[in-house]
């Protein structure tokens, strides 16, 4: 979108929120760079230029604007609509590859040699991997300086940095601030987390509907992983450097988060899966639009805007799930994931009460006994050769995937359905335009408001929802009184 300067110009002259994260402004008087929605008068056209990422602004000599925040802005759409090897990096990038494994691990995990993923990444975003993993790096250390009191040397390898001076020079030069000016900034009423706990605010594209998004987790729960207390989704994480355990809870305008790590140094990846967990950087506007243009559809979308797809923290966990919930109750496929996590899960401290384990990684599943599992055969070696896959890395369903590659593995293997696999498809590998057409739930829905309702009729009609299908199965789901539309009281 950045190379259409006519329309970046209007979108900023309207201050309208729904570009932050599409792209930047860089104004070249003052050197500064804003998201579209930046309260400030806005430049004369003259003096703007539009940049497709935080790190190309930087790279560009600009440095972030102290009203408007730019690198707090929601991410790219772009990024979770699309299954190509840019998509595919920036989410990678995203969940700390490049801090981790370095450039060469990154194009390692997306089957392309270094030389070409710096190529591509360049050319779409305007900087290279390094630079978009250091703009992380320092979004990162803001949110340390300004959310907690750990000493700035804990903060400057927390959030990534080799050195304590890459760290003040990186801060110095994106926020045109150091880290103890930074501090000293934060109003000094501001309440105080919990000691070992990170309170942030993830924001997200209005309208934001979270009663499908948060019921839809809360109903489907793993207890000992998963509960809602106190108005807050919260569950165990699973992460690179250790484990930790998040809050959720839905307001107006963001999503309070609260984090509790055993390791800082996964803040960054934390933030990303919880993000991607609720479809926060999606496009309601766009999609929404676009679904509305079917007229029996255009009821459903006026009457609850901004339905996001749950999806998931743990992708292999999710396909273990949805292996467990085939053919079977909600409540049923809760209790068998339950038994699993109580024989196989890592168990872990929960300060607040009834979270007790992370759930089991595939490789503490790969061994486990078929003949202790309470399912029909049939079942047990569909699970057991999926857990085989995942701990052995022939399947890949995570954020590196390429969604029709991981569809026809999936579909390879014994006991794998469209169902399951667009429902894997869906919510572990973030398919917008996933659909299951056979499900019971959206062919009594599609019947109802006087759809198609047999599956290959369903499809046909369908098509004219592409790219946003899986929008518009939660929008059919919703007309269900099923407990995941609604958040409990």
């Amino acid at each position: 979108m950045h190379h259409d300067a006519d329309r970046c110009v209007r979108a900023v002259q309207s201050k309208d929120a729904r570009f932050d994260g599409w792209f930047f402004t860089a104004v070249l008087t003052t050197r500064i760079y804003c998201r579209p929605s930046c309260p400030v008068v806005p430049p004369k056209p003259e003096n703007m230029s539009f940049y497709p990422s935080a790190a190309a602004c930087q790279q560009a000599g600009f440095r972030a604007c102290k009203r408007c925040r730019p690198d707090s802005s929601p991410g790219s759409p772009e990024w979770n609509q699309r299954a190509d090897l840019v998509a595919r990096a920036m989410r990678l990038i995203g969940d700390g590859v490049v801090d981790r494994e370095g450039v060469p691990g990154l194009a390692g995990r997306l089957g392309y040699s270094t030389r070409q993923v710096e190529r591509q990444l360049l050319a779409e975003l305007g900087a290279g991997p390094l630079a978009l993993a250091r703009a992380q790096r320092a979004q990162t250390a803001r949110l340390l300086i300004e959310t907690t009191m750990l000493p700035m040397a804990e903060i400057a390898f927390a959030a990534g940095f080799s050195s304590i001076r890459t760290f003040n020079d990186t801060v110095r030069e994106v926020f045109a601030l150091a880290p103890g000016e930074l501090r000293a900034r934060v109003p000094k009423t501001a309440t105080a987390a919990a000691p070992g706990v990170l309170s942030l605010r993830l924001p997200f594209r209005a309208p934001l509907n979270p009663d499908n998004l948060f019921g839809h987790l809360i109903a489907t729960a793993v207890p000992g992983v998963e509960e809602w207390r106190d108005g807050a989704y919260r569950r165990t994480l699973r992460l690179p450097f250790g484990h930790g355990v998040v809050a959720l809870t839905p307001t107006p305008d963001h999503i309070a988060c609260r984090l509790s790590l055993t390791d800082l140094r996964d803040l960054t990846i934390a933030i990303s899966r919880c993000r991607r967990m609720l479809d926060l950087d999606a496009d309601p506007v766009a999609v929404d639009g676009q679904l509305r243009d079917d007229p029996l559809l255009a009821p459903l979308v006026d009457k609850a805007p901004g339905r996001r797809v749950p999806r998931t923290v743990d992708e292999a966990e999710f396909a273990v799930r949805a292996v467990l919930g085939q053919q079977v109750s909600t409540a049923a496929a809760r209790t068998h994931a339950a038994r699993l996590v109580t024989a196989h899960g890592e168990p872990v401290d929960d300060p607040e009460g009834g979270l007790t384990h992370l759930f089991p990684a595939p490789e503490a599943l790969a061994a486990l006994d078929p003949e202790a599992l309470a399912l029909p055969r049939s079942r047990r070696t569909t699970l057991t050769t999926l857990v085989r896959h995942l701990a052995g890395g022939s399947l890949k369903v995570g954020v590196e995937s390429d969604w029709d590659e991981a569809r026809a593995r999936l579909t390879e293997l014994p006991g794998f359905g469209p169902w399951t696999v667009e429902v894997i498809a869906m919510r572990a590998l973030g398919d917008p335009d996933a659909f299951l057409p056979s499900d019971l739930g959206i062919r009594r829905a599609a019947q109802e408001l006087g759809l198609p309702h047999t599956p290959a009729a369903l499809t046909a009609r369908a098509a004219a929802w592409r790219p946003w299908r899986a929008y518009a199965v939660q929008y059919l789901w919703a007309t269900d009184e099923h407990p995941i539309n609604t958040i409990p009281a």
